[in-house]
C-alpha cells in the first residue's frame, strides 16, 4: 500500500465528522465499478483523492483539474486526454486507475454530461508499490502523513 493508501487514510481522518448536507465522504479503495456508478448519482462536484506522483517533493499536495471530460482541459490534462482510448473495453472491475473510471462512468451514463466536476486533490507519494515486492510497505511515509 505505502502512499498509495493517502486517499483511504484522508477518508479515515474524516469519518464521523458532520458535513453539509450533500456532502458524502466515502473510501472506493481498488472499487472503480462502485465509484463509476456513484459518479452518475446527481452531484455537482466530485472530488478524488489519492497519491498523484507529477515529480514534485513528496507530501506536496495540489488540486488538479483535469477539466471536461471532453473539451479543454486545466491542470492535469495530460492525464484526463488518455481517457479516450480507455473507454473501448470494458475495463477490469479492481484496480481501474481514475482516467478508466471516468471513461466507465461516461459510457455508462451515456456521455460526460452526466458526469459531475470531477477535482483531484493529489500527494505526491514517496513510496508506491509496484506490486511486485517480496514485501509490503505498510503505512504512509512520513512526508505524505504529515499531508
Amino acid at each position: 500500500m505505502a502512499d498509495d493508501a493517502f486517499g483511504t487514510e484522508v477518508v479515515a481522518t474524516l469519518r464521523g465528522r458532520s458535513f453539509p448536507d450533500g456532502v458524502h465522504v466515502a473510501d472506493f479503495g481498488i472499487r472503480g465499478m462502485d465509484l463509476a456508478y456513484r459518479l452518475l448519482d446527481g452531484y455537482d462536484v466530485a472530488v478524488l483523492v489519492d497519491a498523484a506522483p507529477r515529480g514534485g517533493e513528496p507530501g506536496t499536495v495540489r488540486l488538479i483539474d483535469p477539466g471536461p471530460p471532453h473539451g479543454p482541459a486545466g491542470d492535469g490534462a495530460e492525464e484526463a486526454d488518455g481517457a479516450e482510448g480507455a473507454g473501448r473495453a470494458l475495463p477490469q472491475a479492481h484496480g481501474m486507475d481514475p482516467v478508466q473510471v471516468l471513461a466507465l462512468a461516461r459510457q455508462l451514463g451515456g456521455g460526460a454530461a452526466a458526469l459531475p466536476r470531477i477535482l483531484v486533490l493529489g500527494c505526491e507519494p514517496q513510496v508506491r508499490m509496484r506490486g511486485d515486492e517480496p514485501d509490503v510497505v505498510v503505512g504512509l511515509s512520513e512526508p505524505v502523513r504529515e499531508a
